[in-house]
């Protein structure tokens, strides 16, 4: 599918009819959506991806999709974590990614490889709310130079979807590199079920799709969890009301770090959001602390960025669930991280 607006469906608009049927949990997403749509084929944002509008909308009744184990087998001598300081976001990637093995470890030629950064606020890079479009800019750039077929950028923002990839700086950065973004509408949604409690929940089926799968949150403070980092990220991969899922926020960061298995976490460490997140701001809330952390354990990737913003790891009741769901160990040290000045 062609990026230029030249090229996007036909959209159709109807007046929407009344109904007193209850109101569709995707509703939400979809008309904020629809608005993201025409704003960018009017104001000629060529880089963004849509599934056409006029196909039939899923049905909650159809078979569960599953969304594969990410993860791939690496030499033994492989550094499980590789933690990069330096003053530029880009070569901090780009030095981590190339100590840890180089992105052709772990994306080979024709992989459609899906990259989630943490896209939820419509925010400026300085304020740390979003991933550092630097980051996933570079993210992407090695993907392609490894061969990847296709690859795609995708999230479920709270704020506008548009206007979030735009001022967020991701927009542009993805373009530059040469992937994808893709935004999210009601017909890329495909029901799955996820393990533990959670049920069936309607997911972006980019997720379903992907032959890789890249975890790029940034490090910042949460109200209700003290931190968020690669588990709360996966959040995003969510249509529907997916607030209810505060009720047991714990559980439920959890058992969606059990459903997502990435190839790999990028944890962003440019900028720490170190209070009222994860929305922020204030630029007074942010420290500059110009780190990056890559690894293969995304519970260790996860505690290295919370211990970043100040939070105690024996208090994080959702890693210490995901710890014992085997998803990862919480003493990243214990991983022997290597740390290098760029």
């Amino acid at each position: 599918m062609s990026d230029t607006p030249s090229k996007l469906p036909a959209l159709r608009n109807p007046a929407p009819k009344k109904t007193s049927a209850p109101e569709d949990p995707d509703r939400r997403v979809v008309l904020r959506v629809g608005s993201a749509v025409m704003i960018a084929g009017a104001a000629g944002l060529g880089t963004y991806t849509f599934y056409d509008r006029d196909k039939p909308i899923r049905s909650r009744r159809d078979p569960d999709r599953i969304i594969a184990d990410h993860r791939i087998k690496v030499p033994p001598t492989t550094p499980k974590m590789i933690i990069a300081r330096g003053k530029d976001p880009k070569k901090n990637t780009e030095a981590a990614l190339a100590r840890i093995g180089g992105m052709k470890l772990f994306v080979q030629k024709g992989d459609v490889v899906l990259i989630k950064p943490n896209v939820g606020w419509n925010r400026r890079p300085a304020q740390a709310a979003d991933t550092n479009p630097h980051v996933v800019g570079a993210v992407v750039r090695a993907c392609k130079e490894a061969g990847a077929k296709e690859i795609w950028v995708t999230d479920c923002p709270v704020n506008n979807p548009e206007r979030c990839f735009k001022r967020s700086g991701i927009l542009d950065a993805v373009r530059e590199a040469g992937g994808r973004v893709i935004l999210p509408s009601r017909s890329r949604f495909v029901m799955v079920r996820i393990p533990g409690k959670l049920g069936r929940w309607p997911v972006l089926e980019p997720f379903v799709k992907a032959t890789k799968l890249i975890n790029i949150p940034v490090a910042k403070h949460h109200s209700l969890t003290h931190a968020t980092v690669g588990m709360k990220n996966w959040y995003g991969i969510l249509g529907g009301q997916r607030n209810r899922l505060h009720q047991r926020i714990d559980d439920s960061i959890a058992e969606l770090a059990a459903l997502m298995r990435p190839t790999l976490t990028v944890v962003d460490a440019t900028r720490l959001l170190l209070r009222n997140g994860p929305t922020g701001g204030s630029l007074a809330d942010v420290k500059i602390e110009n780190a990056l952390a890559v690894s293969i354990d995304p519970i260790a990737a996860d505690a290295w960025g919370a211990e970043l913003i100040g939070a105690e790891l024996d208090k994080l009741s959702w890693l210490i669930k995901g710890q014992q769901k085997k998803l990862g160990v919480i003493d990243y040290k214990s991983l022997n991280p290597i740390e290098i000045k760029v």
